[in-house]
C-alpha cells in the first residue's frame, strides 16, 4: 500500500518570539488548511493511505473530518509529551509503518527532532515555524501530489532527492560517556544559564558556530553566516564562524535579521569554510543551541566536537518530482481502449 506520513508541529509558529519581534504566526486553522491540502494533492497522486499522530489542538483530526476521498486514515497511538520527543517517535513510527515519503509541517526544530527519529527520512518540509532554513514555501497541494507520486513509486525517489548536511555532534568527558547529538542547520554554542529558552540570542554571549549551509535570504544564524560566506545546501562543505562580543569592539562588525524582523550587530574574528568530517571543538561551560534552540548544557571538563556531514534526510524535490510526473504521463487519466 502506498502511504504518505504527516507530521504536524501543533505549535510551530507561535512561541514567545512572536511578543519580541515582528514574527508571523501559523495558525491551528492554518495548519488544518494546510495538512486538508497535502491530503488532496497526495491522494491525486494514488497514495492509498496517509499516516498522522494525534494533537492537543486536534488538527490532524479535524484536518480529515469528513474527507469524502478514496484513502484510509491511520492514527498513530502515541503517547504525547508535548516537546520534542512527539515528532522524535511520530517519525520513528511512520518509518516502521512503511511510509513512502512523509511530509512535516514545522520549522528547523521541527525537522531537527524528525531526522533524530529517522535519519534519511524520504521528505518534504514546509515551513511553518519561525526561522526556517531549512523547510521550503511551497504550495501544500503541490508538495501533496509530489509526496504521493513519491509513494506510488509513479516517481523516483533517488533520482528526485539528496540527502541532508548536519552537524553531527559529539559530547565527551565527564560521567555520562560519549553522547551524541545533531543539528540540520547550525550548532551555535552560547554563554547563557536557560537550556530551553525560545528567547533571541544575545551577540554579547555568542561563541562559537558550525552550520550546515549559509544563505543571505534566510533569517537567523543562515543568514547571519551567508552575509560572510554563502555555503548553499548543495556544496559539500560547511561553514564556521567565532564570535566576539561588540562590546569588545572587535575587528569585524557585522549586522544581520537574527529574527524575523529583528536586526543584531554581531563581532565576529573568524569565518572560514569547513571541509565535510572535519571537527570543530568547543569546551564547556557553554550552552549548546541547535537549530535555534538551546538544547544541551556543556560542563566543565565535556568537549564537544561538531562535524558537518551528509547525513541527514533525504530532501525530496518538489519541482522535480512534479516536472517529471508530468513528462511521463502521471496525470493523464487511463482512458479504456475503444474504437474511434
Amino acid at each position: 500500500m502506498s502511504t504518505v506520513g504527516i507530521l504536524v508541529n501543533p505549535r510551530s509558529g507561535s512561541d514567545v518570539r512572536r511578543l519580541l519581534t515582528s514574527a508571523g504566526s501559523s495558525t491551528v486553522e492554518d495548519k488544518v488548511s494546510i495538512l486538508r491540502r497535502i491530503i488532496h494533492g497526495a491522494t491525486e497522486a494514488g497514495a492509498e493511505e496517509v499516516v498522522l499522530t494525534r494533537d492537543p489542538f486536534s488538527i490532524t483530526r479535524r484536518a480529515t473530518e469528513n474527507l469524502q476521498l478514496p484513502l484510509k486514515v491511520v492514527f498513530l497511538d502515541l503517547p504525547l509529551h508535548h516537546n520534542e520527543r512527539d515528532s522524535v517517535d511520530a517519525a520513528q513510527a511512520m518509518r516502521d509503518a512503511g511510509c513512502g515519503s512523509v511530509v512535516s509541517l514545522g520549522g528547523d526544530g521541527t525537522n531537527r527532532a524528525l531526522a533524530l527519529g529517522w535519519p534519511d527520512a524520504p521528505l518534504i518540509p514546509i515551513s511553518t515555524g519561525t526561522n526556517n532554513a531549512f523547510p521550503v514555501h511551497v504550495e501544500p497541494t503541490v508538495a501533496g501530489v509530489a509526496a504521493g507520486l513519491v509513494a506510488t513509486g509513479a516517481v523516483s525517489l533517488m533520482a528526485h532527492s539528496a540527502r541532508a548536511k548536519v552537524v553531527a555532534v559529539e559530547v565527551t568527558g565527564g560521567d555520562t560517556g560519549t553522547e551524541t547529538d545533531m543539528a540540520l542547520i547550525d550548532a551555535v554554542a552560547v554563554n547563557d544559564p536557560y537550556v530551553g529558552s525560545l528567547e533571541l540570542f544575545d551577540p554579547e554571549t555568542m561563541m562559537l558556530g558550525v552550520l550546515t549551509q549559509a544563505d543571505p535570504a534566510a533569517i537567523g544564524f543562515s543568514g547571519l553566516a551567508g552575509t560572510v560566506l554563502p555555503c548553499p545546501s548543495v556544496e559539500e562543505r560547511g561553514v564556521v564562524l567565532e564570535f566576539a562580543p561588540p562590546s569588545l569592539n572587535p575587528a569585524r562588525l557585522v549586522r544581520a535579521a537574527l529574527a524575523p524582523g529583528w536586526f543584531a550587530t554581531v563581532g565576529l574574528v573568524r569565518s572560514e569554510y569547513l571541509d565535510l568530517d572535519t571537527p570543530v571543538e568547543v569546551d564547556g561551560p557553554c550552552l549548546l543551541a541547535f537549530d535555534g534552540e538551546r538544547s544541551r548544557r556543556l560542563h566543565a571538563g565535556q568537549t564537544a566536537s561538531l562535524r558537518v556531514v551528509r547525513q541527514g534526510p533525504r530532501v525530496i524535490d518538489v519541482g522535480a518530482v512534479v516536472h517529471s510526473g508530468a513528462r511521463t504521463g502521471a496525470f493523464e487519466l487511463r482512458v479504456g481502449n475503444s474504437e474511434p
